[in-house]
Parts: structure tokens; C-alpha cells; sequence
């Protein structure tokens, strides 16, 4: 459920800094709560889903653990502890409850997320 990468519409949310390495915030854009994640292995990315949890049916996901599991790059939900990949938004055991993405860059020290 990935948004369209060529979006002309890009939010700054925070700075880089403003969020741990390999952790998550949620941020309230267009009245839509997305979880950006910060992600540091060596060199920082970032990663916007959506910060609802169908499984546990609350927004929670950017409260999450930030792990991978094999080359997916994963966030674990806090309370079931079902797995997000973070580029894709599927939910490793229930897909029938995978999460929309966002594309999200870093520019100038700032995180940008397209809606």
C-alpha cells in the first residue's frame, strides 16, 4: 500500500536529531497519525507507515521495536508484537492487516514525509 513516490506534497516533521537512532515518533499530518522511524545501521534512512495497528486496532506503531528479520527492516507492534516491514508495510503474520507507506527522505538535517 504504498503512497505514490512522486508526490509534490513533502511535510518536514522534526529534525533528524529529534528522533533516537532506531526508534520511532508519531507525527500528526493532515490529521493522520504516521509513525516515522529513524533507522541507523551504519548510515541513517528513514520510514513512514501508518502508525495504526489493525491487529491490535490501536496507534501504537511508532512506539515499536526497530529490528530487522533477514534483509526486512521491521518495527514490532507494543502490544501483539506483530511485525511491520518498514518499506513495504506488510504485516509479517496477518498481511491481511499490512499498513499504508509514505515516502519519507532526510534533507538538510530534516525529515520530510510525502503525502
Amino acid at each position: 500500500m504504498h503512497r505514490d513516490i512522486q508526490t509534490d506534497n513533502w511535510i518536514a516533521v522534526c529534525n533528524l536529531d529529534d528522533i533516537v537512532p532506531n526508534t520511532g515518533v508519531c507525527a500528526l499530518l493532515n490529521e493522520m497519525q504516521v509513525a516515522v522511524f529513524h533507522v541507523d545501521a551504519g548510515e541513517p534512512r528513514v520510514f513512514a507507515i501508518d502508525n495504526y495497528d489493525p491487529n491490535s486496532e490501536a496507534s501504537v506503531l511508532s512506539r515499536g521495536l526497530v529490528g530487522s528479520l533477514g534483509e526486512r527492516i521491521v518495527v514490532a507492534s507494543p502490544i501483539y508484537k506483530h511485525h511491520f516491514d518498514l518499506q513495504t508495510g506488510e504485516c509479517l503474520e496477518a498481511p491481511e492487516h499490512s499498513v499504508g507507506t509514505y515516502p519519507a527522505r532526510i534533507d538538510d538535517g530534516k525529515v520530510w514525509v510525502g503525502l
